[in-house]
Order: C-alpha cells, then structure tokens, then sequence
C-alpha cells in the first residue's frame, strides 16, 4: 500500500516549523526519521492531511552531555547517542539500552526523540526516560513548556502533547550517588520489540547497602510501568540482598495482557527473573563506582 494524499511541509527553522504546526494542527504530523512514521502512512493507519518534514533543523541535532544530564535533541539519530562517547561517560545506560532498538539500519536513521513523542508502550527509550524521571520540552508557535515523563505518557502512542506542539529535545537525569543501572530483555530476534523489557536502577550507600531499587517494563502496560522495590531490600548490602524477592515484587504489580506474541503469565514469569538479574547486574555495577 502507498500512503493517502498529503500537503508537505519542509520548515528550515524552528520557528518555521511551529508555525506551520499551528496552521494545520491537528491535521499536521512531523516527520523526522520516519521509522515508525512512514511504516504507518504506508499502511494507512495514519493518515494526515499534513506532513511538517523537521529533517533541516540542524540546530535540533545535538547531544549535550552534562555531569547531571544527558539532552538530546529532536534530530539526534539513535545512532548519534549510542556513539556519543560524553552521553555514555556520563550515562551508560543510554548506550546500553539503544543496542536493543530496532537494527543498526533503523538507528542510523530513527531519532530517539521521534521514538519517545511516539509513545509506543514496547519503546525501550520510552521506559529508560521513565525510570530515570526525565523530562520533555514542547515547543509552540506561543511557548516553551517542560513536562516530566510521567505526566508526558498517558496512554499507547499518546502523550500530552497538544496539537501544534513539536517535541524538541528529551533530558536524561544522570542517578545521583553511587548508582548502577541496566538494561536487559527479551525478544523473539535480536531488534525486535520485546516480548518484556525491563531497566533498573539501584543505588547503595556508603556502606554499599540498599538505599534504593526502581525498575522500568516496555510491553508490560499501555504506558511504561516504573516500580520502586526498595522495600524488599532495603539495608541489605549489595551481595547479600534478595534480589529475587524484589522480581517477585516487582512481578505482583505489574498486570500485562495476552496477545499474539505471549501470554500474560508468561510476560510476567519473564518479568520476575529479568528484574531479578537486572537488580542484581544493577548493585554490582553500583558497587564499583567510586565513592
């Protein structure tokens, strides 16, 4: 199938193109890597009657790595972050959990901020800017706003984005203290959507013990599901917590659906001892960062 009839729109400005938005919203969509995109105007389960191509605002192509933050911009290609060599000194989450996504091909093209405005619940980056409580900064032709993660995600492939707004970069917060994090799952293929997805975070105290454990799912829920289970391991040091008591509570939160690819129970056996290893992964990662 070929997609519907479209009025295009190529802005060389951010202006221009937040402009444009606010005189075709809501018939408009931006395109910027079109991995997700285009596979939808082709199937014509999307059929806009505008499309703002945002492919020439070079100004939006940056990754800006920060000993607090890592921001991108909304023209970074996946591949641009996952090299990024500042991003992954200060953040090595973000590279670790962009070799899931999708094939190198896809990531030379897709941008990780088209990924996260697109909101697809199996979206690993989706559940990385979840769990780390990041933020989105929306642009109008009238204003700037930030909105945090968890009021951005309101549901699958929605967000509160209003019509009109463009997504113009995502932060990452970088944990504070001394702090692993992993990201691990399991797929079909390698680069396909996860069957179950899942990132920790753990961070220990002075005395390497359990001061805090959160864990992310991806195709777990209609938006990412974030989890604290610290209170199954609170106090305990790094190599003597009950991890596995955590995947257990973790696991009896969570209320994933059948479908085609897996079963509820079985999404959720997965989610268990994926959470279990990725916690375990995620202390021993933690207990090797410098006081």
């Amino acid at each position: 199938m070929k997609p519907a009839g479209f009025t295009y729109h190529r802005p060389v400005t951010v202006d221009d193109a937040v402009a444009v938005l606010a005189e075709v919203s809501p018939a408009g969509k931006v395109l910027a890597g079109g991995q997700s995109l285009v596979p939808l105007l082709n199937m014509r389960l999307a059929a806009p009657e505008h499309l703002v191509d945002i492919n020439r605002l070079s100004e939006l192509a940056y990754v800006r790595a920060g000993g607090d933050a890592v921001t991108v911009g909304a023209l970074a290609r996946h591949a641009d972050v996952e090299r990024d060599d500042a991003a992954y000194a200060v953040l090595p989450l973000l590279r670790d959990t962009l070799r899931h996504v999708a094939h190198p091909t896809i990531r030379n093209r897709g941008t990780t901020v088209g990924s996260i405005a697109h909101a697809d619940p199996a979206g690993e980056l989706t559940a990385v800017l979840a769990l780390l409580g990041g933020t989105v900064t929306l642009r109008s032709a009238a204003a700037e706003r930030t909105v945090t993660a968890a009021d951005f995600f309101t549901g699958p492939m929605s967000t509160c984005a209003d019509a009109g707004e463009l997504v113009t970069s995502v932060t990452f917060p970088v944990p504070e203290g001394r702090t692993g994090a992993v990201w691990t799952e399991v797929a079909r293929r390698h680069g396909d959507y996860a069957v179950c997805g899942t990132g920790t975070v753990v961070t220990l105290d002075d005395d390497l013990r359990v001061a805090g454990a959160r864990a992310a799912f991806v195709s777990m829920g209609p938006e990412p599901v974030v989890l604290d289970v610290t209170d199954a391991v609170a106090g305990a040091t790094h190599d003597t917590a009950d991890w596995a008591a955590a995947g257990r509570l973790a696991a009896g939160r969570l209320d994933p659906e059948d479908d085609i690819h897996a079963t509820a129970d079985y999404r959720t056996h997965l989610a268990e001892v994926l959470t279990t290893r990725a916690l375990r992964d995620a202390a021993r990662r933690a207990a090797e960062v410098a006081p």
